[in-house]
This record gives structure tokens, C-alpha cells and sequence, in this order.
């Protein structure tokens, strides 16, 4: 296997664009809410949600025309876009070479669905914008990369909900290892929409105003949308041609918990912590941070603590969630949350979960409350769970600390 390193990376979040943007925002601990308009909320008793303010496509958006693509596609080529600038590679030495995409999602492009939706209720199937139809499938979202940068390796979209950003990078780690592909872009994208909210809204799982996990007063999520992606390379190209380096892959683990479609289970994650330690090659005392999923739902925040005290004992490390600032960004979150590790091991902060204010008896972690921290990091985890019980968890940590 080759070691694989990110070089890369772009942000579109609640709290900022651009990898640069994302990074000082998760310092200062910044609190992406606001009043959802990308639907009507009437009817329903929570109305707030971490959308993308401002987000104008032809910005950001070069090499495909943004009206044929719907809103997720947009922000994963945008973040795309991002994360080619930032590593230094030119669009034209990733079309030349052998760049696959790999971008995981929970939605799709549901927004689209909402309207095809509201269109056929309103005036009958006969009366749905038929290229809004051509948006729909999930595996435009890949394609999109593809086509805007005019890429020719392999382009996978992955769908397992919202672990899927770490499965994504997952399989571009290892298409990279295995020597498939040079260079990946890889991450998550989903858009806010009617048909997540109000699902999880039926679940009981929406939360009025603030997401606040490990919280003891905490009261569910509150959904965004945004994309991450990361650039991937090889170590051997990113030293020959001087890259900045912010971290290093060091592996991945996956379960499936074939159990409840919603109910988290908390042996399966202990055993996917577990797994992606092996795989990594990394003991469990080196883990200085873990990016938890962190929701901010009783179920979630009470199972996932207990399976990082089945792991790591009395010896957890820091455990904190950016949900509190971005919200639930669905297939993107475990993708931002990677950005978020590789930000904080290259920078030497732990991002807070903010919003707290007791510790949950029952989540007993250090959820860095409020505040960012100080801290040199050389190994951190990031988890990810999802619907189904499809868990997935990368592990990053500084290039020059391992030798595989």
C-alpha cells in the first residue's frame, strides 16, 4: 500500500467557505443557525437549520453550466474546486493523469424531489419539469466533478447516509494505496430539504433552536447541508512537488450494525473503533481527539460515549462534535469532520462543541465545551454513523509521525 496524504481540501458550510474560512470558523467556535428558506415551515413547531447563506453557483462553479445540476452537485463542485486551488494542482495536470471521484451523500438532490413533489400534487404528474427529472439521480453528484474538471478515473457516489463523506474517503484511500488512481477527490454533499426535515421531525429527533450534544438539556439535531472534499495523493507525489501536507491517512474501518434502521448499536461501534485502530495501525492510547458524530440526540450522543468508554476505558481523549456549529450535514458531515481533523492536527487546536452548558451523566466525555483548545495532535479519529447502521470511521494523523 502507498501512504496517502491530503493535500487539499474545500469547504461550503453554515460557517464558512473555503477550507481557510471553515478552519478560523471551528476556532472561534461559530454558530451557523438560522431560519430555514430553502422551504416553507409553516405547520411545524421548529423552523431553524444550519443552511449555506449566500451561496451564488457561478462563483464558484467553472467548467459546467450550474442550472443543470441541482444544489448538492453544486456545492460538491464548488468544494471541489476549493480543494483543486488549495493543494496547488492545476486542473489541467489532474485531466491529464489518472484523478478519480469518489462523494458520498444521504439525499441526493432531494430539493428537486421537493419540488417535482409539489409539482405533480399541485397539477398532476403531467405538469413536472422534466429537466428538473434529469437532476434527480444521486450519481450526477460525482459525475458533476467529472465533467467540470474534465476527470477520467474512476467516479463513485456512495449513498450510506451519513457516514458516507468517511466511506467515500475510505475507498479513495485505498483506490490511491492500491495504485488505481493518483490523485482522489473525495468527500460528502447534501442539500437542506422538506423530506429529511420533516422525517426527522416526525422521529422526534429535531431540536427547536441550538444542537447541543452530550448536553443533558440537549434536544435533537438541527439539519444543514454544505459539501467537503479532500484532495488525495499519494506521499510520494506530494513530496516531489512540495505539497502542503495537513495530514495523513492512516486507514479506515467499517460495520453494519444489520439490526434497527434508526437505533444506533453500541457494540458495532466499539467494534468499528476497534477496526479502524487495526487498520491504521494505531493502538488506542495514541488517539489524541476523536471528532464524534455527535448529534445532539439522546439516543446517538448516550450510545456512541459508550462505545469510546467500551474502546478506550478510563483513558478516553478529548471527544467533540462540530454538529453544534454546522448542524447535521448529512452525507457531508463525516467529510467536513475529516476537514475539521486535518485542519486541527495541522493547525494544533481541538474544535468545541458549542452551545453546552451540563454534561449528560450518561455521555461522560470531554466534549471541549464552548471553547477551542490548544493541543498538539498527532493521531485523531473520526467517526461517523448512520440509518441502517452502516458506521464508518477514518483516522488521520500528522505524515511525519508514521513510518508504515
Amino acid at each position: 500500500m502507498r501512504r496517502v496524504v491530503i493535500t487539499g481540501m474545500g469547504a461550503v458550510s453554515s460557517i464558512g467557505m473555503g477550507v481557510q474560512a471553515f478552519a478560523k470558523a471551528l476556532r472561534a467556535g461559530t454558530c451557523g443557525v438560522s431560519d430555514i428558506r430553502s422551504f416553507d415551515t409553516t405547520g411545524f413547531a421548529s423552523h431553524r437549520g444550519c443552511e449555506v447563506q449566500q451561496f451564488v453557483p457561478s462563483d464558484w462553479i467553472t467548467g459546467i453550466d450550474p442550472a443543470t445540476i441541482g444544489s448538492s452537485a453544486q456545492f460538491a463542485v464548488a468544494a471541489a474546486g476549493m480543494a483543486i486551488r488549495d493543494s496547488g494542482i492545476s486542473a489541467a495536470q489532474l485531466a491529464d493523469g489518472r484523478c478519480g471521484v469518489s462523494i458520498g451523500t444521504t439525499d441526493g438532490e432531494s430539493q428537486i424531489i421537493d419540488q417535482l413533489t409539489e409539482q405533480a400534487v399541485r397539477g398532476g404528474y403531467a405538469s413536472i419539469d422534466t429537466a428538473l427529472v434529469r437532476q434527480v439521480p444521486s450519481h450526477h453528484i460525482s459525475f458533476a466533478i467529472a465533467r467540470a474538471f474534465k476527470l477520467r478515473g474512476g467516479v463513485m457516489t456512495i449513498p450510506t447516509a451519513c457516514s458516507a463523506g468517511n466511506y467515500a474517503i475510505g475507498y479513495a484511500y485505498d483506490c490511491i494505496g492500491l495504485g488505481d488512481s493518483d490523485v482522489m477527490l473525495c468527500g460528502g454533499a447534501d442539500s437542506v430539504c422538506r423530506k429529511t426535515f420533516a422525517g426527522f421531525y416526525r422521529l422526534g429527533a429535531i431540536a427547536p433552536s441550538l444542537c447541543q450534544p452530550f448536553d443533558k438539556n440537549r434536544k435533537g439535531l438541527l439539519t444543514g447541508e454544505g459539501a467537503g472534499v479532500l484532495l488525495l495523493e499519494s506521499l510520494d507525489s506530494a513530496l516531489a512537488r512540495g505539497a502542503r501536507i495537513y495530514a495523513e491517512v492512516l486507514g479506515y474501518g467499517l460495520t453494519c450494525d444489520a439490526e434497527h434502521m434508526v437505533a444506533p448499536n453500541q457494540d458495532s461501534i466499539a467494534r468499528c473503533i476497534r477496526l479502524a485502530h487495526r487498520n491504521a495501525g494505531v493502538d488506542a492510547s495514541e488517539i489524541d481527539y476523536i471528532c464524534a458524530h455527535g448529534t445532539g440526540t439522546i439516543a446517538n450522543d448516550i450510545t456512541e460515549s459508550g462505545a469510546i468508554a467500551d474502546v478506550f476505558g478510563q483513558h478516553k481523549p478529548p471527544v467533540s462534535s462540530i454538529k453544534s456549529m454546522i448542524g447535521h450535514t448529512m452525507g457531508a458531515a463525516s467529510a467536513l469532520a475529516s476537514i475539521a481533523c486535518a485542519v486541527a492536527i495541522d493547525s494544533g487546536f481541538l474544535p468545541a462543541t458549542i452551545n453546552h452548558d451540563t454534561t449528560d451523566d450518561r455521555c461522560d466525555v470531554d466534549c471541549v465545551p464552548n471553547h477551542s483548545r490548544p493541543a498538539n495532535l498527532r493521531i485523531v479519529q473520526n467517526n461517523g454513523f448512520a440509518f441502517g447502521g452502516n458506521n464508518a470511521i477514518t483516522i488521520y494523523g500528522r505524515h511525519e509521525t508514521r513510518h508504515h
